[in-house]
């Protein structure tokens, strides 16, 4: 497998700074942050910067694999801010046709505890993903709908009952089992249970509960409020998630692709080390994991 950085982790870094921390780190390739007003992405609709990108990337030998915009407009009732959502992840489309990159970050919509008519919201979502998916697969790019809160596939079920419903090959699921702990949802059993034939990207990072109890509780998408959270951000490896076994069970379901470390830096950099120390560090532990598991097979 291929280990990416994603530039959630370099809060601080430009984009072409934070590929040349990625391949300093040993990592192969880098998933860029999509979004206007942040220093480590790429601001939408801007081709200069994304050429910056390519150059800085071509330069260091490290690609730039995927995109991660934050777009949650692509479930609104409202037929205007409906469009304009499927036009801003028209941009991240092209954009990461532009780059090179072959998969695109999608966030399901926005739904939270409260919202009300759930089948209409749904209903807007399959068709912004049927409307997306021929053009991403012309470009190219896989859409990856992932298990994140704030949205309607919080859960690995409902991520998956999208991508099905939805029936293309370009729209796949981005398997997070660390949001799907700290929610309380599926265990990364019941995740692959449920969509282990369906996954096109994953995103790799770790966590300790400061209160395992706790419900679950977050009124944003992007991330969880520090008054909300009963989680700390650890680094791969030092934390709970059985990461060994995660890994052995992707190579079982038939994904042996990119493993993107979405380092939360930008989110939470109290609970980590430095980008530069946290990335390296989660290489080292990941690769050896993934020796092991070559080891282990070999035997066999």
């Amino acid at each position: 497998m291929r280990l990416a950085g994603h530039t959630l982790g370099t809060p601080n870094h430009t984009v072409p700074e934070a590929i040349r921390l990625f391949r300093a780190a040993g990592l192969d390739a880098a998933e860029v942050i999509y979004q206007d007003g942040y220093t480590s992405g790429l601001p939408q609709g801007d081709r200069r910067a994304a050429m910056e990108a390519l150059k800085a990337a071509e330069d260091e030998g490290l690609p730039i694999v995927g995109l991660t915009p934050y777009t949650t407009a692509i479930n609104a009732l409202d037929e205007n801010e409906w469009r304009g959502g499927v036009d801003e992840f028209r941009g991240a489309i092209e954009t990461a046709h532009l780059l090179g990159a072959d998969r695109v970050r999608v966030y399901a919509g926005s739904w939270h505890p409260g919202d009300s008519d759930h089948a209409g919201h749904w209903a807007k979502l399959r068709d912004a993903l049927q409307m997306l998916a021929p053009e991403a697969e012309q470009a190219g790019v896989r859409l990856c709908v992932e298990n994140h809160f704030g949205t309607m596939t919080q859960t690995a079920a409902e991520t998956a009952a999208l991508v099905r419903e939805v029936a293309h090959p370009a729209v796949r699921v981005l398997y997070d089992q660390a949001n799907l702990t700290f929610t309380h949802d599926e265990t990364f059993e019941q995740a692959f249970a449920v969509q282990g034939d369906l996954i096109g990207h994953v995103h790799v990072k770790d966590l300790v509960f400061t209160d395992p109890s706790a419900a679950f509780r977050a009124t944003e998408t992007a991330r969880v409020n520090a008054s909300e959270r009963a989680v700390r951000s650890r680094v791969v490896g030092t934390g709970v998630l059985p990461w060994p076994q995660i890994l052995a069970a992707l190579l079982h379901h038939g994904y042996d692709d990119l493993l993107s470390i979405e380092y939360e830096y930008r989110w939470h950099p109290q609970d980590l080390p430095s980008p530069e120390q946290g990335f390296r560090d989660s290489v080292t532990a990941l690769r050896g994991m993934l020796s092991e598991l070559a080891e282990v097979e070999q035997a066999r």
